[in-house]
């Protein structure tokens, strides 16, 4: 009997070392790695981006300068593509119960290349009209959405160029010239920045902004010389502006 029970034994391991060698082995568990660091807002930045712009300007023609005027006032326009480039500096801080914040200082540069005709009320002339650069000064405030989403507004003050136009009849003569002028007024703009806050990317502090931005300018006379005694342009021009843009924050 005793032999009997040692054999079924003897059987029993045997048969659970045999299943135990057919069993996967057990699998083995790696720890997920570890998050990216939350976005750091504070700080100052460089930002290059491309972007489409239009501009309105609501002319008025008269006896120069700005004395009386000749007709009715019509609006021309334009639009095309421009780049930017610029700068700034943040600061992130937060507000109990009211979440975190950001408020900067910021100046931008664009190139333009935004043209349209322009075809003054009451004389039979026309030409091609073309702003061909801008820059802006002003600081902004912002909301984070999420550690790593911030929308905001900005505004302040800017200057924009617009080049000399000859004004042309239709059988090619040029009666009249339009000279470049530079104006100035105020922005005000608004949209979102994004941090690129992931580990495979090869360079840190990089964010995506996307803006929208309207420019109002200050009205000028401005004299056609050639046609005695001395007409001018009473204008009034503003641009609306779309760009996306790199920026990378400084570590």
């Amino acid at each position: 009997m005793k032999k009997l029970l040692a054999s079924i034994a003897g059987l029993a391991l045997l048969s659970a070392s045999a299943f135990a060698a057919d069993m996967a082995p057990a699998p083995v568990y790696k720890a997920p790695p570890p998050p990216a660091p939350a976005a750091n807002w504070t700080g100052c930045s460089i930002n290059g981006g491309y972007g489409y712009g239009m501009y309105s300007a609501d002319a008025t023609v008269e006896t120069f300068p700005g004395l009386a005027p000749l007709a009715p006032s019509e609006t021309a326009g334009g639009r095309g593509w421009l780049g930017r480039v610029g700068g700034g500096c943040d600061y992130q801080f937060g507000v109990n119960g009211l979440g975190n914040w950001v408020v900067g200082v910021l100046a931008d540069y664009d190139v333009m290349d935004i043209h349209g005709n322009l075809e003054p009320p009451a004389l039979v002339v026309a030409g091609e009209e073309k702003e061909t650069s801008a820059w802006y000064a002003g600081g902004r405030i912002g909301y984070l959405v999420t550690p790593d989403l911030l929308t905001y507004f900005d505004g302040g003050y800017t200057q924009t160029h617009f080049d000399g136009v000859n004004l042309t009849t239709v059988a090619g003569a040029t009666p009249l010239t339009l000279g470049s002028h530079t104006y100035s007024g105020y922005f005000l703009g608004g949209g979102l920045e994004y941090a690129l806050n992931f580990t495979w990317l090869p360079v840190h502090g990089l964010f995506w902004r996307n803006e929208y931005r309207v420019a109002n300018y200050s009205s000028t006379d401005l004299p056609m010389p050639g046609v005695p005694p001395g007409l001018g342009l009473h204008i009034t021009p503003y641009t609306q502006t779309v760009v996306s843009s790199l920026v990378w924050r400084f570590p």
